[in-house]
């Protein structure tokens, strides 16, 4: 949500700490929502691979983050990924949920292989 703030008669906008596509899903603690990106299709010698045969993709990109792992204090630990990053994630990990049509995964940091780029 952005709020309009009147300094000096000239509008400035503030962000919030959440800046999520058009998902109305914010992950809790140290869960972060995954977009699949899919990969280009190449057909080899015209033989069609049908979508059920095909791999699940492994790149994704973050879309949410939760609100972050608490230590042993109860200190909030920040994450490593933000918002925007294309990740690695492995083939079967994480909750698949599908909101208006698209494929999301919710799943904790930890899970995440890698950052990509």
């Amino acid at each position: 949500m952005k709020s309009a703030i009147l300094t000096n008669n000239k509008p400035t906008t503030k962000k919030t700490k959440y800046n999520m596509a058009k998902v109305n899903v914010r992950p809790l603690g140290d869960r972060v929502l995954v977009q699949h990106v899919e990969e280009a299709e190449v057909k080899k010698g015209g033989i069609i691979i049908p979508d059920t045969a095909k791999e699940k993709p492994q790149e994704g990109k973050i879309i949410a983050l939760g609100t972050g792992k608490r230590d042993e204090d109860g200190k909030i630990i920040p994450f490593v990924v933000k918002v925007g990053d294309k990740v690695l994630v492995s083939k079967y990990g994480g909750t698949e949920i599908k909101i208006d049509g698209e494929s999301y995964l919710i799943m904790r940091e930890d899970d995440i292989l890698g950052i990509i780029g």
